[in-house]
């Protein structure tokens, strides 16, 4: 089941990603160009929002079954000095969840804003800032905390 989790949260990731690029850029376009705000965008507003909750949720359940996050929170005070230790046992799944809530939270005003141009407004920016701190959260193959490689061809 672990594996299956795993395969699942890789495929997420990349929804999310492009979910989220999608998104921001048909809010550009429409708060640039004066677009009426379709059916298409409040879709992909709200499936982009459904895709990061399943990530976070899928993600909490691989978190809190982790042999890392376990030998972290059995090691705190040694744990946390260290950078790839400290970066996914706090950095990494404390700013993917503030992510997802920037998500939810320009999901939700979008949604009620009253004039199309707020709709894409508000859409394109908290989905952006969102992104801004999801790719501040990859463990980037030149990060100095927790470097790993582009594409992982094992579970």
């Amino acid at each position: 089941m672990y594996a299956s989790l795993l395969l699942i949260h890789s495929i997420m990731r990349w929804l999310v990603l492009l979910g989220l690029l999608y998104t921001i850029i048909r809010g550009i376009s429409g708060w640039s160009g004066r677009r009426s705000f379709t059916r298409r965008d409040d879709t992909a507003r709200h499936v982009t929002a459904t895709f990061a909750h399943i990530q976070l949720l899928i993600g909490f359940i691989l978190y809190f079954n982790s042999p890392l996050i376990s030998y972290f929170r059995s090691n705190f005070g040694e744990a946390i000095r260290q950078p790839q230790m400290l970066f996914f046992g706090l950095v990494h799944i404390g700013l993917m969840t503030l992510s997802v809530v920037l998500i939810t939270i320009g999901s939700a005003s979008a949604k009620r804003r009253e004039t199309d141009q707020a709709k894409f407004r508000t859409m394109a920016v908290w989905y952006a800032v969102a992104l801004f701190i999801i790719f501040i959260a990859i463990p980037w193959p030149f990060s100095p905390l927790a470097g790993r490689p582009y594409l992982r061809l094992y579970l």
